[in-house]
């Protein structure tokens, strides 16, 4: 298992920016993903973007165009960019890696989440 740390979350007006850090605890193995995900307010956990070792990236929908995801892979820390940020974005923030094995992918940790709170 690899424990993975979140910070920058905090409290933010619609349309400003805030950008989260997800850092591990030791080095994952090659062939792993490292993704963000979300849970809003009563509501269930979300998928919001996630990348690859190689650099290969995927976004939810909701996120693309306003959300940038990115990974410095010798410190295996993965970040968020979130801009033009909206009330709906509201909600707890954390962070999952995956290692690919036997051709599937497997969680090996979560963070704790940190929260993102956009006032209208």
């Amino acid at each position: 298992q690899v424990q993975l740390v979140e910070s920058g979350g905090g409290f933010v007006q619609a349309g400003g920016s805030l950008r989260l850090s997800c850092a591990a605890s030791r080095s994952i193995s090659e062939d792993n993903q490292l993704g963000w995900y979300r849970q809003p307010p009563g509501k269930q956990r979300e998928f919001v973007a996630a990348i690859t070792d190689g650099g290969r990236t995927t976004y939810a929908d909701t996120v693309k165009g306003r959300f940038t995801i990115s990974r410095a892979s010798a410190q295996n820390t993965v970040y968020l960019q979130m801009n033009s940020l909206k009330p709906e974005d509201t909600a707890v923030y954390s962070c999952k890696a995956k290692v690919l094995n036997s051709g599937r992918y497997s969680t090996v940790g979560w963070g704790q989440g940190t929260q993102v709170t956009v006032s209208s």
